[in-house]
């Protein structure tokens, strides 16, 4: 009887112990999260590095040409090595930021910096079935995963093309985790006057993105923690 009973003490105290750490994880967890999203938009420390590794993500329709538009008034020198990622589909995109760089290539301030472009698998394509989306997402997912490994970009840059969603998800984990921290910068499309994207409105509501920007007043107004900086285009 006595042998029975310390059986039952002893799975007790074990199953409360796994409880408490499991709890204890929970707790450290939130925490974690809450200090990265209180340390988001924090200015650098000083000391800082002068240069740092930029992913840029591109997209279609106008997304990439406002990405350029933006690029070409920052200091390259400042963004390097830079990484351009498109859309495994999207190969429009990808040729005109080679042909950026190559404008940009033969200035002083830019001639030592590097540039990579490369392509990321979409998690759904238009017209695609939502059920075998969820294999494609998958996909998505763990391309998206290995290519911020590879990178370990200083800044991630974006304005709004669905592909910048697991990318900068990830980059929220790695913050969390301790593993890599990102800054991400997403700047909304000139196209949204009313409302946000999708993409937009989730790093929006999830505090994802170090620093938000729109391009029209009305957009600020309605979503008082971005920035509005005006027309870029």
């Amino acid at each position: 009887m006595e042998e029975g009973c310390s059986c039952i003490y002893s799975r007790m105290a074990s199953r409360f112990s796994i409880g408490l750490l499991m709890i204890l994880a929970i707790v450290f967890l939130m925490v974690r999260v809450l200090y990265v999203i209180y340390r988001c938009g924090k200015p650098l420390p000083k000391g800082a590095s002068q240069s740092f590794s930029t992913l840029i993500v591109l997209g279609s329709g106008g997304h990439t040409a406002e990405m350029l538009s933006l690029l070409s008034v920052l200091r390259k020198d400042r963004f390097t090595p830079r990484f351009y990622i498109a859309a495994a589909t999207d190969n429009m995109s990808l040729q005109k930021a080679r042909s950026f760089e190559d404008s940009v290539a033969d200035k002083p301030a830019v001639k030592e910096a590097s540039s990579q472009f490369m392509q990321i698998y979409r998690s759904r394509e238009v017209g695609q079935s939502y059920v075998t989306s969820v294999w494609t997402t998958i996909v998505a997912i763990v391309h998206a995963l290995w290519l911020m490994i590879r990178i370990r970009p200083q800044v991630i840059l974006c304005n709004g093309p669905g592909t910048c969603i697991p990318l900068c998800v990830i980059a929220f984990v790695f913050k969390v985790l301790g593993i890599r921290w990102s800054s991400i910068f997403y700047v909304e499309s000139v196209a949204r006057v009313k409302k946000l994207s999708l993409s937009g409105l989730l790093l929006y509501k999830l505090r994802i993105a170090d620093q938000f920007f729109v391009q029209w007043p009305q957009l600020q107004k309605k979503y008082p923690r971005a920035h509005y900086v005006g027309c870029l285009m």
